[in-house]
């Protein structure tokens, strides 16, 4: 990491993937093409699952080379007198593998649920009941974390790596 000074510890970036409201997964597509897309993600403990459909472009790239990299975006604010936004980032890197288990399979979209619509999970069953069987679920194991922050205290000093407020 270039900033070293607005680097942030695991715990922060487990804490900015735990509440980004989606990610972003980038893959590489077999002709050697990146290719990105956001995802609804949820983690549970050291891995990251997000669903999506059975075939497709992602899926197709996952299944070629399993190698990924995930950008999470936390509380942002753009910072009216200046040219500078206030931010926090976590950068994942792993290995992304289909979920076939059905049993984890249904966890983690049960997780996922619960994290992005919660007052929805009163239909959670007849919903996997009806489309459980067209839903793919991929956990990505988290290989490499890193975290950055740039904030500012109440003086409009830079709170740097390390200093908490």
């Amino acid at each position: 990491m270039r900033r070293k000074d607005r680097e942030m510890s695991e715990r922060f970036a487990l804490a900015v993937v735990d509440k980004c409201e989606y990610a972003v997964l980038s893959v590489t597509l077999a002709d050697q093409t990146p290719y990105c897309v956001p995802v609804s993600i949820v983690r549970m403990e050291n891995c990251v699952y997000f669903h999506c459909a059975r075939d497709g472009k992602k899926t197709g790239a996952l299944r070629q080379n399993p190698l990924v990299c995930v950008a999470c975006v936390g509380d942002t604010h753009r910072m009216e007198n200046e040219f500078s936004t206030e931010y926090e980032s976590a950068i994942l890197f792993g290995n992304a593998s289909e979920v076939t288990d059905e049993t984890e399979k249904v966890s983690a979209l049960r997780r996922l649920c619960e994290r992005h619509t919660p007052l929805n999970m009163d239909a959670f069953d007849s919903e996997i009941k009806r489309s459980l069987c067209r839903t793919a679920v991929w956990r990505i194991t988290i290989d490499m974390i890193s975290g950055k922050r740039k904030k500012y205290d109440k003086d409009g000093k830079e709170i740097k790596s390390g200093r908490i407020e």
